[in-house]
């Protein structure tokens, strides 16, 4: 079982969209080749970023058919309202050729019940025993994947390699303290923006989920290699990983709010992409003052990048 999939910079894709509201395949599939060419390892689909709760189940296993026809390795999410939907994600995915799978918890039934969980974490697992697959923790899910669970379901599953945490710093940590540094084959995701030196450098990390890396692919590719090369004691790469995390700060937290799709979708249609600029749902719109506010944030930040790679040294050598 190849777990390399999960290592590397790989961005969580959204889901592009027609004037008619409906999934726009095409500009998904050259969005996907374009960032794999960029020097990203592989992609994640219907994930938060990509808009699960919003399309049907058929849209959601077109588009993952899609992507991996074009040849793109794929990591597939398998949120869904019911156990039974989550596995024919998970059959789809291994059916159609992904890579992966990113088992996300069971929501709004029973969500808080580890029983419940236990069990819809298995039903999955067990759909797709030969795909390579992590765990989405996740404070948005209303669970928290503990050591003793991981553990459990990793003894009846072994294709169950890896962690994704989406949580804060302190989560990070207890992820890698409890259960990444308990087993060598147990593979650290970062799976939010802002934690990416902490998660390279001081948990251990392999892999990085990014959002912002859709609009920014050259950037955040530059900030995980700075970041690998000061987990590996380099500490000019410490030094200069540390200057770009913060420069990027503030694009990088709107990964962790509730209008996070939104922010990256308007960021991708100013630098161009048009088939982001329609959202699913009508009423789906930053207001003028977020507009503004990551707009003026964006332009401040390409601007200071545009001077501070041209430093040389360990910043040149990593980009």
């Amino acid at each position: 079982m190849n777990a390399d999939i999960f290592k590397g910079c790989i961005p969580a894709l959204m889901t592009p969209c027609t004037k008619g509201r409906t999934p726009d395949y095409d500009a998904l599939v050259a969005k996907g080749l374009e960032l794999i060419a960029a020097g990203m390892s592989a992609v994640v689909y219907c994930g938060s970023m990509g808009d699960w709760p919003l399309l049907t189940d058929d849209e959601r296993m077109e588009g993952v058919a899609r992507l991996t026809q074009a040849g793109i390795p794929v990591i597939v999410g398998t949120g869904a309202v019911n156990t039974k939907m989550a596995v024919a994600h998970a059959a789809h995915a291994a059916k159609v050729g992904a890579k992966g799978l990113m088992v996300i918890p069971r929501v709004l039934s029973r969500g808080s019940s580890l029983t419940a969980q236990r069990h819809h974490f298995s039903a999955v697992l067990a759909a797709a025993p030969d795909l390579p697959a992590v765990i989405y923790n996740s404070p948005y899910y209303g669970f928290a994947t503990r050591a003793d669970l991981f553990f459990a379901l990793r003894a009846e599953h072994p294709n169950l390699i890896g962690f994704k945490e989406f949580g804060g710093a302190a989560d990070m940590r207890y992820a890698a303290e409890n259960i990444t540094s308990q087993d060598d084959d147990v593979t650290l995701m970062i799976g939010v923006d802002t934690t990416v030196f902490h998660g390279y450098v001081n948990c251990g990390a392999k892999g990085a989920i990014t959002g912002i890396g859709n609009v920014l692919p050259r950037e955040v590719l530059h900030l995980v290699a700075l970041c690998e090369r000061a987990a590996a004691g380099d500490g000019d790469a410490r030094l200069k990983a540390r200057e770009l995390e913060e420069a990027l700060s503030v694009l990088s937290s709107f990964d962790e709010g509730p209008d996070l799709v939104l922010y990256y979708k308007h960021l991708m249609a100013l630098s161009g992409d048009e088939a982001y600029r329609t959202h699913f749902n009508e009423t789906d719109s930053l207001t003028a003052a977020q507009r503004n506010y990551c707009e003026a944030q964006f332009g401040l930040f390409r601007d200071w990048y545009a001077v501070w790679a041209r430093q040389g040294g360990v910043v040149t050598e990593c980009a």
